[in-house]
């Protein structure tokens, strides 16, 4: 049902203006957490300690610096570096100076940041010197590399340094007293992302101010945080601007604890030695963690919130990590939402199932975000939306403010990403009669065998049930008689003996239909993206040359 817009009286003398509108910026949350708590501790690093105090004058050094260099509104600032704090006050730094902020990907090959320099007309270069080797051979395929300033960590020790000076001699370039920018139009872009680029070159992904703003709060929400947490970046901060909780646990004045690598032995003992609230990660983390050995694991008396996302957590990786005093929150998202945009939201009734019914409620992508606007699940040609069924799949779809604004000097793609007034996910899923939607395939890895159409993500889920099994990834085989057949590649857990491709056909025969059960099996570490994520197309490419 339509609704009419009465602009008779509402409109007549009421205009927006300066007292009544700002435009959004996570700019204000910084402004916000130095004025309310100037003495408490916003970043943990090794022995380093800021206050919000002093992070909001750092920032203001740098933007006052970056500005000083003649880097202002439309200039590209890229940053490569691991989680630490000169990527953190990046996130604020660099908007303040009006510029746009390009977290890069630090497992990137050379070609690929040289690619991705150029592409985004980056005017300066900040780079860790852990990265100098693959920066030095980047920026040496260039013709016209950007400026390089390095960050000399003093809790890593090699690499060399590359750039005109170090990040501290760049912040005392410039004045905490100078003025900053905010943006004019919360339309524009605070920051650059790019996409894993599986498919051929990256693609350059462009946030808003208002986006970066909204979906910082929602993560808020979602997570529950507040100037009592305790945050651990085990997640990238180049990974969708960390999920965009550089800006959220900023807003909530919570505390940043940073961290150059993701490892069990240094997670627990950080977990019990700042009290750590929150975290996030892909599975392959929550893996890691579940696996470490014996010695590495430390006992901490309160429960730690983790995030996941990137693929649906197996249901024996969630009960296994709420034994280790997780509480695990599943949520959804693409690099093109800022992140995460669905969660698993809980119900209290849940807490009444068995282990494993829980797990399968929790494992589902689950509801839109407050932040966000509207999801559907739906035929991707007609638009017309699935029923509540559990079953039907269609594309996922979402629309919203927390919706990327576009691919960078890429008209075409940002049409078709956005047909029909909805954004499509390239997901396949179906909804629950409560609602709740449930990624069951990408559409590319959806395997017909024989006519049928089987879920890898079923598949998978069966594999990690297995007593042997730590990881698995399904893909489809080419098959002349079947057209395609299911095949699984499989990492063992380290204590296992040896299991055969035999022994695991028979333990899926009676918990599977027959036509979904693996009919090649392969052993062996999985390849994975940068973030994590399991790279199918590769896995695709060796099940065809099997």
């Amino acid at each position: 049902m339509s609704r009419r817009r009465d602009s008779s009286i509402y409109d007549r003398d009421l205009d927006r203006v300066e007292a009544n509108y700002r435009p959004l910026t996570p700019i204000s949350f910084l402004e916000r957490s130095a004025a309310v708590y100037p003495e408490k501790t916003a970043v943990i690093h090794g022995d380093l300690r800021f206050t919000y105090a002093e992070l909001y004058e750092r920032c203001r050094k740098l933007a006052s610096a970056l500005a000083r260099r003649g880097i202002g509104p439309g200039d590209t600032v890229s940053v490569m570096a691991s989680n630490v704090p000169a990527m953190l006050e990046a996130h604020f730094g660099v908007p303040m100076a009006g510029a746009v902020l390009n977290a890069l990907n630090y497992r990137l090959d050379p070609g690929s940041i040289a690619y991705i320099l150029e592409h985004g007309q980056s005017k300066l270069l900040i780079t860790d010197r852990e990265y100098s080797d693959t920066v030095a051979d980047a920026i040496g395929r260039m013709d016209n590399p950007p400026a390089v300033i390095d960050i000399d960590d003093p809790l890593f020790e090699g690499g060399r340094l590359l750039g005109e000076k170090d990040y501290e001699a760049l912040l005392e370039e410039g004045a905490s007293a100078d003025p900053y920018r905010t943006p004019s139009d919360e339309w524009q872009a605070i920051s650059l992302c790019y996409s894993s680029g599986t498919t051929g070159q990256p693609k350059g992904i462009v946030y808003h101010h208002r986006g970066a703003y909204l979906n910082a709060i929602g993560q808020i929400l979602a997570f529950g945080i507040d100037e009592q947490s305790v945050y651990l970046w085990t997640l990238p901060m180049f990974h969708c601007n960390g999920w965009t909780y550089t800006w959220g646990v900023t807003a909530a004045a919570g505390t940043h604890v940073c961290l150059r690598q993701v490892d069990p032995a240094v997670i627990f003992p950080m977990i019990k030695q700042h009290a750590v609230t929150h975290m996030c990660g892909a599975p392959v983390v929550l893996n890691m963690l579940i696996h470490a050995p014996q010695e590495q694991r430390v006992r901490f008396d309160h429960t730690v919130e983790v995030a996941t996302g990137g693929a649906a957590p197996p249901s024996r990786v969630i009960s296994a990590m709420e034994e280790l005093g997780f509480r695990v929150l599943h949520l959804y998202g693409l690099t093109e939402t800022y992140g995460p945009a669905t969660l698993c939201a809980w119900q209290g009734e849940w807490g009444t199932l068995d282990t494993e019914a829980r797990a399968a409620k929790m494992a589902r992508q689950g509801v839109v975000y407050h932040t966000l606007q509207e999801l559907m699940v739906a035929d991707s040609e007609t638009m017309e939306p699935v029923p509540w069924d559990g079953v039907t799949m269609g594309e996922l779809m979402l629309c919203g403010n927390t919706v990327m604004r576009g691919y960078l000097k890429n008209a075409d793609a940002t049409e078709e990403a956005f047909r029909g007034g909805w954004f499509h996910t390239g997901d396949l899923a179906v909804r629950h009669p409560d609602g709740y939607v449930e990624v069951k395939d990408r559409a590319k890895d959806v395997i017909i065998s024989g006519g049928e159409n089987v879920s890898s993500l079923e598949v998978e889920e069966l594999l990690y049930k297995h007593p042997s099994i730590m990881e698995a990834a399904v893909v489809a085989r080419p098959d002349d008689f079947w057209g395609e057949t299911v095949c699984a590649f499989v990492t063992l857990k380290p204590e296992t003996e040896s299991v055969s491709d035999e022994q695991i056909m028979t333990w899926c025969r009676d918990k599977i239909a027959r036509y979904k059960i693996p009919k090649t099996i392969v052993f062996g570490p999985l390849p994975k993206t940068s973030t994590g994520k399991i790279q199918k197309f590769v896995l695709r490419d060796q099940a065809k040359a099997l």
